[in-house]
């Protein structure tokens, strides 16, 4: 089933502002929030919904990304993006915009004011080289990965300072009366749990490095500088949910196509004898070497069209094309032969230049593909 249109889960228009936006996302995790809607998928899914266009619409790289880009500029595919999203995940991330109690304030559930807040680990960042054919049709990548995991074996206990609960609490009087003020626990980072029993290469939080080989599917279409993200696979927390791996994308320069947006540009360099006589020509492409036809009396700058032969739109939509900027080679050095060949054409008022309305000026070309 296809997503819904983020704006369109909030319902909020596209020019919403941040305040509009959460304001938003409140009231709509209010009303299919769980604890208020018990054992009903459908509210679920709803709630999750909304999340996850909270979480790219509240962020305003993201946003960009996604108006320019629709869902596959934040979300990918092979489980990047907000799609991935639990409970947990959500609790722990936008708990915040409802005050200081969280989501429990208001029904008691999970996050509630008081109780263990949900901590989340560090998120991992690497870049991914690609060929301009990777970027334009798509690829399956494996990458090795150092995160940390909590080791084996390792047992957890209740933290003594704050027992289990994740929250310092100290009541102060004033002349108003007493007030009570909680802070998260300096000993157990506020996960309410310590490290009980370890083996010996764990470090003091109970983790070990660890490589991991991490398969990430590109969709085609990607951009230099497009950032996308694999939920869960970053650094692990005790007592919390793991960070994200984060994929920075960075193209490798073709050695003879130029990529300018979904098209792809090549030069050509034919001889003067093939502009005049014409001829049949391969040229290099995305998916390899295709044949064109080079017409009689084809002059310098002339740019011809491959349909679909450039890069996939990330929405999926359609490709771009490949635009063939023609040449006409001019030989720097002649033979005598040659020399005087050309010297008896040189009078012939067929190789006088003589332009008509129907030969274009550059930039009516530039126009006309552009």
């Amino acid at each position: 089933m296809a997503k819904r249109d983020y704006y369109e889960v909030l319902g909020i228009s596209k020019s919403a502002s941040s305040e509009e936006i959460k304001k938003a996302y409140r009231k709509m995790a209010i009303k299919y929030h769980p604890d208020k809607n018990p054992n009903n998928p459908e509210a679920e899914e709803k709630f999750k919904e909304a999340a996850e266009a909270y979480e790219v619409l509240s962020n305003p790289d993201k946003r960009q990304r996604y108006d320019q880009f629709g869902h596959q500029g934040v979300s990918g595919n092979g489980g990047f993006g907000g799609g991935g999203m639990n409970m947990d995940d959500i609790f722990s991330q936008f708990g915040d915009i409802f005050g200081g109690g969280g989501f429990g304030s208001f029904f008691g559930g999970a996050g509630g004011g008081g109780g263990r807040r949900t901590r989340k680990g560090t998120n991992l960042r690497v870049k991914l080289k690609l060929s301009l054919a990777e970027v334009a049709n798509g690829v399956e990548k494996k990458i090795k990965v150092k995160r940390h995991v909590v080791a084996g074996g390792v047992t957890f206990k209740n933290c003594s300072t704050c027992q289990g609960s994740g929250q310092i609490k100290k009541v102060v009087n004033t002349m108003l009366g007493q007030m009570v003020s909680a802070s998260t626990c300096s000993v157990c980072g506020g996960s309410g749990q310590i490290v009980d029993k370890k083996p010996a290469e764990a470090d003091a939080r109970g983790l070990i490095i660890k490589e991991e080989v991490i398969s990430i599917n590109i969709p085609g279409g990607v951009a230099e500088g497009m950032q996308l993200s694999m939920s869960g696979k970053g650094n692990e927390i005790p007592g919390g949910i793991a960070g994200d791996l984060l994929i920075v994308i960075e193209e490798i320069e073709d050695k003879i196509l130029q990529r300018d947006g979904n098209n792809v540009i090549y030069d050509l360099f034919i001889s003067f004898v093939d502009a005049a006589l014409g001829s049949s020509i391969e040229v290099p492409t995305i998916d390899g070497k295709v044949k064109i036809k080079i017409d009689p009396g084809t002059q310098s700058g002339k740019m011809l069209r491959l349909k679909g032969k450039g890069i996939k739109d990330i929405n999926g939509y359609s490709k771009g094309d490949q635009l063939i900027m023609v040449n006409v080679w001019t030989p720097t050095q002649l033979s005598r032969e040659e020399r005087e060949s050309l010297e008896n054409l040189r009078e012939s008022s067929n190789f006088k230049p003589d332009p008509g309305k129907s030969d274009k000026s550059f930039f009516d070309k530039m126009k006309e593909f552009f």
